[in-house]
């Protein structure tokens, strides 16, 4: 755990919600609400997970993100980076807000969307936080005492 100036604990998940969005003053903000708003609107490709069963994910920092690409080169620039190539990728297409209003909650552990992740700067991270996920499901609640294991 981390501290912060007050000595309070806090998480891993309240140090990535902090780097994941950018503060609503911030430049960058715009172009993620954009980015946001796009994704919502969009089907994307979701990989199976092991046997066809539920969606891909993968666990990094304490956080789940489930797999999501915009096409099906993108999933085979995954599929080749991970070594599979030559395998069948089956997969469903989803709303990208499906994704973020049921598929997160349903998770049952703090959990995100990545976008595109082979595609290093040109891919994306939509993060369990407030604006992006709804309420029940946002790891940056435990800002106002409601830890997510509690919800």
């Amino acid at each position: 755990m981390a501290e912060n100036a007050g000595d309070a604990p806090r998480s891993r998940l309240d140090d990535y919600a902090e780097m994941a969005v950018p503060e609503p003053e911030a430049p960058e903000a715009e172009w993620f609400t954009e980015l946001l708003a796009e994704f919502r609107r969009t089907p994307v490709l979701v990989p199976l997970g092991e046997n066809e069963r539920g969606l891909l994910t993968a666990d990094w920092n304490g956080v789940r993100f489930i797999l999501a690409f915009s096409d099906p080169q993108a999933l085979a620039r995954y599929a080749r980076a991970r070594g599979g190539y030559h395998r069948e990728w089956p997969y469903q297409t989803i709303l990208g807000a499906r994704l973020l209003d049921v598929a997160v909650p349903a998770a049952g552990v703090p959990c995100g969307v990545a976008l595109d992740c082979a595609d290093g700067p040109d891919g994306a991270v939509f993060p369990p936080v407030r604006g992006v996920v709804p309420a029940e499901a946002a790891v940056d609640l435990e800002d106002e005492g409601v830890p997510y294991e509690q919800r």
